[in-house]
């Protein structure tokens, strides 16, 4: 028994319930016992799947196939696949919802955006920097002491940083709405294209027809001038 189906139920639906009744005076008393808990009326929604696997187990013995034999049983109607069959696993419980992977458009669309920012990222670092080097090497002929200098750079490397960091805002702002757009622009193309092919295609079978009509119709009249 392995360890993934512990904890697991079934649906007990109504065609299981008939055939595990059918087997269930057959069974062993301890495997009997467990399973009248499950479908003594009225039966229980669930029933776990480690019960079903006993009884499946005990269906493939040489002593249950003794049993199911002198009452006319398959044993293959307790396989584990005949027990599974238009049943749900684990009812009870509430799985998350599906979310599906975003379209290789989307996909691609987000990759150009990630190296565009990273790229201004590094422009806008390399931007301070020099900004702020540049104020400090600029104020060193102004005779300034050295902590003015220095402060000086600062300020200037704090506003370009500002500067900077309120033009990406903008731009990741504009990127968002734009890709938004360029990829429903993209799904309507998609399905304007499949939506002509698929016109050009019922076209294609009534061009074909008309053709054939014409033909039919320019022989039948050379036939016509031929007999008189």
């Amino acid at each position: 028994m392995t360890t993934t189906s512990k904890g697991l139920n079934v649906s007990l639906e109504p065609h299981l319930v008939d055939a595990l009744k059918q087997v269930q005076n057959a069974l062993p008393e301890e495997l009997k016992a467990k399973l009248s808990e499950y479908v003594a009326q009225p039966a229980k929604p669930i029933i776990p799947y480690e019960l079903l696997q006993e009884v499946s187990q005990w269906s493939r013995t040489p002593g249950g196939k003794d049993k199911l034999g002198s009452k006319s049983m398959n044993p293959q109607d307790y396989s584990m696949v005949s027990l599974l069959a238009g049943t749900t696993t684990s009812p009870e419980k509430s799985f998350g919802d599906y979310t599906p992977p975003p379209s290789p458009e989307k996909q691609a669309a987000d990759r150009a955006r990630e190296r565009k920012a990273i790229t201004a990222l590094v422009n806008s670092i390399f931007s301070i920097f020099g900004a702020g080097f540049a104020a400090w090497w600029a104020s060193d002929r102004t005779g300034w002491r050295d902590e003015y200098k220095v402060l000086f750079g600062l300020a200037v490397g704090v506003i370009v940083a500002i500067s900077e960091g309120i033009l990406f805002l903008i731009w990741t702002s504009r990127g968002t709405s734009t890709g938004s757009r360029k990829s429903d622009d993209g799904r309507h193309k998609k399905d304007d294209a499949d939506t002509e092919v698929e016109s050009k295609e019922q076209d294609e079978p009534t061009q074909i027809i008309k053709a054939s009509t014409q033909q039919d119709e320019g022989s039948t009249l050379r036939q016509r001038h031929q007999q008189l």
